[in-house]
């Protein structure tokens, strides 16, 4: 029956009677940041658990060396105790 943006037309008008000419670009600035940190704010989301896959996978890398390192110490202890061993006989 109307024209398409007919809609929009009318919605932009009762805006600027309700809101008046000066107020108008300051409550679209904040329309478009407000839409614009939603935007950003599911995208984080995302971001967010790929970087925590990414520190339990490096964390694992370091627990595999710490083991190692404990490993190594304990053959170390073990062979001084057996040294000790040897030289107190």
């Amino acid at each position: 029956m109307f024209p398409k943006g007919f809609e929009w037309v009318v919605i932009l008008i009762v805006a600027l009677l309700i809101f008046g000419p000066k107020n108008l670009p300051k409550l679209g600035k904040s329309l478009g940041s407000t839409v614009k940190n939603i935007r950003e704010g599911m995208e984080g989301d995302k971001g967010e658990s790929k970087q925590a896959e990414d520190v339990v996978v490096e964390e694992s890398e370091e627990d595999k060396e710490i083991a190692d390192l404990e490993a190594k110490l304990a053959a170390a202890k073990k062979k001084k105790a057996e040294d000790g061993d040897a030289d107190a006989e």
